[in-house]
């Protein structure tokens, strides 16, 4: 585990808390004002794109550069899409009812209630689901092909998220389709398009970290596997699932759909 920056990397760690707290405390700030709680999950891209540009930053001198560049490039482009996304995607809309039933069963204030259970949870989140993007930028080894391709998973990924959202944003903008399941394109593969390609960006973040050395990636390898159980059991798929379940068309479309990993429709046999 020689070739890693150990004391760097551990500011950077720091730094990274920093960066992740600020945008969420400012974005709470703002939710205040607007009287709307779902600006968060704008935040939340935005967040790993403002700890990429801070990683990129503080390691200036440590680790290989190319690398460095690599990793701060594609949290950015990722996070920056999916925040420009969210936020076309919830504008001119009220609170999102997941914050409002959520915040109905605060025991005291919501603003606080929001404060703790929300924005600062997601700033813990942001923090440790970075690692692979902070621990990529403090190896020493030079650039070599494992990082490329952990950028093909990576892009692999993105062309999930975003081609999936082009998708169900067209096929939810006409009035024909309203209270119809979306079961076309790549939502004919997987129920989730959107959430399997965010793991595939996830783990190719943390491949480009494997490429840094084994420190980095020992360092590293709990952010997919959290991400991960999010995406799958925890606040992706099965809470989206739960709230489909009993709607017209959902039960032959999670019949014949595969849950997660895309696969070839199921026919009857």
């Amino acid at each position: 585990m020689s070739g890693f920056a150990w004391g760097a990397f551990a500011a950077n760690l720091g730094w990274a808390a920093l960066a992740a707290l600020a945008v969420l405390l400012l974005t709470f700030g703002y939710a205040l004002r607007a009287g709307v709680h779902r600006v968060v999950d704008v935040a939340w891209g935005a967040a790993f794109a403002v700890v990429a540009v801070v990683t990129l930053a503080v390691s200036a001198g440590h680790g290989d550069p190319g690398r460095r560049l690599l990793v701060a490039a594609l949290t950015v482009v990722w996070g920056a899409r999916l925040a420009v996304h969210i936020a076309r995607r919830g504008r001119g809309h009220g609170e999102d009812p997941r914050y409002d039933a959520m915040l109905s069963r605060a025991p005291g204030s919501r603003a606080l209630y929001a404060l703790r259970m929300v924005y600062l949870l997601q700033a813990a989140l942001v923090w440790l689901v970075s690692l692979p993007v902070q621990a990529a930028s403090y190896g020493s080894r030079p650039l070599s092909f494992l990082a490329w391709i952990g950028a093909a998973v990576w892009a692999v990924g993105l062309v999930f998220e975003a081609v999936g959202d082009a998708q169900l944003a067209r096929f939810k903008s006409d009035p024909a389709h309203k209270g119809v399941v979306m079961d076309r394109g790549l939502w004919s593969l997987t129920r989730h398009p959107n959430y399997f390609g965010d793991f595939c960006v996830w783990w190719g973040l943390y491949l480009v970290a494997c490429d840094a050395g084994g420190a980095a990636a020992a360092v590293s390898v709990v952010a997919p596997l959290v991400m991960s159980l999010l995406l799958i059991n925890g606040s992706g798929k099965r809470l989206l699932e739960r709230r489909m379940e009993g709607r017209p068309g959902w039960a032959e479309y999670k019949a014949r759909t595969s849950g997660f990993f895309p696969l070839p429709p199921r026919t009857r046999g």
